[in-house]
C-alpha cells in the first residue's frame, strides 16, 4: 500500500501542476492557491466593509406619494418612452418606498454590513430649493429607512444625487447647465447633513458625473436627453460643449457641499464625505504608440476628467489641449475648493475595453470625437471577455485591480470604496422561477472580481476600504427599463414584486458569514 500512496501523491502533484500552469486572464499564481481555497470575507483586511447598493429612482416608486415632486427622469420616461427599451418608467419601480423594511431585512439575512442608497432630491425638496419648501413626509421616509438600517447594525452610505434632478430646476435654469445649481445643491446637502448626519457617517455627493454628462448631454440617451443633431435624436443640445459645462458645475457642486460638510458638520458628526466616479479600465488595442496614447486619452477623458481636478485642481493636459476653449476653466478660488475636496473616492467598475487611435473630427464636435479613442471589445478577433445582457458590459475581472492600481499611483493613494460592481442578465419572461434564480454567471463574476480586488489590496497596497455589489435587487435599469436584471435577489415583476433569493444571494451569505 505504501507504493500505491506514493503513486497517488505523484499523480496529484502532476494534476496540480497542470491545473495552475495557465497564464490567461483568470489564472491565479500557484503560490496563492492555499489562500484561494477558503476565499471569504476573512480574505480581506479587518474592518473591510461589504454592502449592496441601490438608487432612489430605480427602487422607490411612489413618485406621486408623500409630497414628492417630479424629477427629470419622471419627465424623460413619460415624454420620451421610446428611449426606454420596454417603454417603462420608475413610477412603481420595485416599490421600496413601501417595502424598505423587507429589503433591509434581506440585507441583514445575507450578512451585509452596509447599504448604499440615494436620497431623491425632489422627495424632500419638491421644488428643488429650500425656499420652495421642505417636504416633511419625505424627510420622515428617509429617517425611517436610516433608523431601520442602524437598528439592524447596517451602516448607511448615502448618495445625495443619483441622476434624479428635480424637474423644477431643469425647467427654471437648465439644471446642471447653469452655475446656479451649485448653491441649490449645497443647500440641499446642508438639509440632509442637518436631518440625517447624526446617524449617517458616509456621504457621497454625486454618483457618476461622467454618465450624467456623456449619456445625458452628449448622446441624449439618458435624462434630460440632450445632444447635437448629428449625434442622436434629441430636441436640443450641443454635444461639443454641454457635457463639459455639466461636469464643471457638478464638480463645483460637489466641492461646495464637501467644504460645507467639513467646515460645519464633520467635527461634531464625525463622518466622511466623498464622490463616486465610474470608468472602464482601458487597454491599448495594439503595442503602437498611437494606440497607447489613445488609451491614455481614454482614461483622461473618463476618469482623469474628475480625478485630476479633485487631486491637482485642474483638468488633464490632454483635455485642455484638445477641447481648448470649449472646456470651462477653474478660477483660482474654485481650483482650491475642488482640489482635495474628498475623504474618499467611490469607484464604480463593471467592465473594460480596448482603445484604438481615432482621427480628430473638427466638423462635428462632440465629447466622443474629442477623445479620439475608438473603443473595441476584441483584439485579434478575441473578445476581451464573455458578453452579458448589456451591450457595453464584457466580463474582465482583472480590470478592477488595474483601475485601483492606477488610482493609487496616479492620484496619491486615496481611500477607495468600490461603490458598484455587478453584471446583467436578460429578463426572461415565462420561465420557471427556479431557472432564473440559478445565476451561476453572476456568482463567478463576483468571485473573480473580489479575487482581483484582493490582489490590488494585498499585492499592490491599494487603499480600498469597502465593496458594494450592484445591485441588492432587480430594478429599473434606466434606458434598459426592466429588460435586464442586475440584482442578486430576484423581483417578480409579474406577481406583486415578490422578492426571491438567487444563487448569488446565497453565495454572498456564505462568503460573508464564513
Amino acid at each position: 500500500m505504501g507504493g500505491n500512496r506514493f503513486l497517488l501523491a505523484l499523480l496529484l502533484c502532476v494534476c496540480l501542476a497542470l491545473l495552475f500552469s495557465g497564464d490567461g486572464v483568470d489564472a491565479l499564481p500557484r503560490r496563492t492557491w492555499k489562500k484561494q481555497r477558503h476565499f471569504n470575507r476573512k480574505s480581506f483586511p479587518d474592518g473591510f466593509i461589504f454592502g449592496s447598493a441601490s438608487a432612489a429612482y430605480q427602487y422607490e416608486g411612489g413618485v406621486k406619494e408623500g409630497g414628492r415632486g417630479p424629477s427629470i427622469w419622471d419627465n424623460f420616461t413619460h415624454q420620451y418612452p421610446s428611449k426606454i427599451a420596454d417603454k417603462s418608467n420608475g413610477d412603481v419601480a420595485i416599490d421600496s418606498y413601501h417595502r424598505y423594511e423587507e429589503d433591509v431585512n434581506l440585507l441583514k439575512e445575507m450578512g451585509f454590513g452596509a447599504y448604499r442608497f440615494s436620497i431623491s432630491w425632489s422627495r424632500i425638496l419638491p421644488e428643488g430649493t429650500v425656499e420652495g419648501g421642505l417636504n416633511h413626509e419625505g424627510i420622515k421616509y428617509y429617517n425611517n429607512l436610516i433608523n431601520k438600517l442602524v437598528s439592524e447594525g447596517i451602516t448607511p452610505f448615502v448618495t445625495l444625487f443619483h441622476w434624479d434632478l428635480p424637474q423644477a430646476l431643469q425647467d427654471q435654469y437648465g439644471g446642471f447647465l447653469s452655475s446656479r445649481v451649485v448653491e441649490d445643491f449645497k443647500n440641499y446637502a446642508n438639509l440632509c447633513f442637518k436631518e440625517f448626519g447624526d446617524r449617517v457617517k458616509h456621504w457621497i455627493t454625486l454618483n457618476e458625473p461622467l454618465t450624467v454628462s456623456v449619456v445625458g448631454f452628449n448622446a441624449g440617451v439618458h435624462a434630460p436627453g440632450r445632444c447635437s443633431p448629428w449625434v442622436g435624436n434629441c430636441t436640443g443640445g450641443d454635444s461639443g460643449t454641454e457635457p463639459y459645462i455639466v461636469s464643471h458645475n457638478m464638480l463645483l457642486a460637489h466641492a461646495a457641499a464637501a467644504r460645507l460638510y467639513k467646515n460645519k458638520y464633520q467635527v461634531s458628526q464625525k463622518g466622511t464625505i466623498g464622490i463616486t466616479l465610474n470608468s472602464n479600465w482601458i487597454i491599448p488595442h495594439s503595442d503602437s504608440k498611437a494606440d497607447q496614447d489613445a488609451a491614455q486619452r481614454g482614461l483622461d477623458f473618463n476618469f482623469g476628467w474628475y480625478m485630476d481636478p479633485l487631486t491637482y485642481g485642474e483638468y488633464p493636459e490632454t483635455m485642455r489641449a484638445i477641447v481648448a476653449d470649449r472646456l470651462p476653466k477653474f478660477s483660482k478660488e474654485e481650483s482650491d475648493m475642488v482640489k482635495g475636496s474628498f475623504d474618499f473616492i467611490g469607484v464604480n467598475y463593471y467592465t473594460s475595453n480596448y482603445c484604438a487611435d481615432a482621427p480628430a473630427n473638427t466638423t462635428h464636435l462632440s465629447y466622443s470625437h474629442d477623445m479620439r479613442c475608438r473603443g473595441e471589445i476584441s483584439r485579434n478577433g478575441i473578445p476581451i471577455g464573455p458578453s452579458t445582457a448589456s451591450s457595453w458590459l464584457y466580463v474582465y475581472p482583472k480590470g478592477i485591480q488595474e483601475l485601483v492600481n492606477y488610482t493609487k499611483t496616479r492620484y496619491n493613494d486615496p481611500v477607495i470604496y468600490i461603490t458598484e460592481n455587478g453584471v446583467s442578465e436578460v429578463n426572461v419572461k415565462k420561465t420557471k422561477i427556479e431557472h432564473v434564480l440559478n445565476d451561476n454567471v453572476r456568482v463567478k463574476y463576483y468571485r473573480d472580481h473580489l479575487k482581483y480586488l484582493r490582489r490590488a489590496i494585498r499585492e499592490n497596497g491599494g487603499n480600498v476600504k469597502g465593496y458594494f455589489a450592484w445591485s441588492l435587487l432587480d430594478n429599473f435599469e434606466w434606458a434598459d427599463g426592466y429588460t435586464v436584471r442586475f440584482g442578486i435577489n430576484y423581483v417578480d415583476y409579474e406577481n406583486g414584486l415578490k422578492r426571491y433569493r438567487k444563487k448569488s444571494s446565497y453565495w454572498f451569505e456564505k462568503f460573508l458569514k464564513a
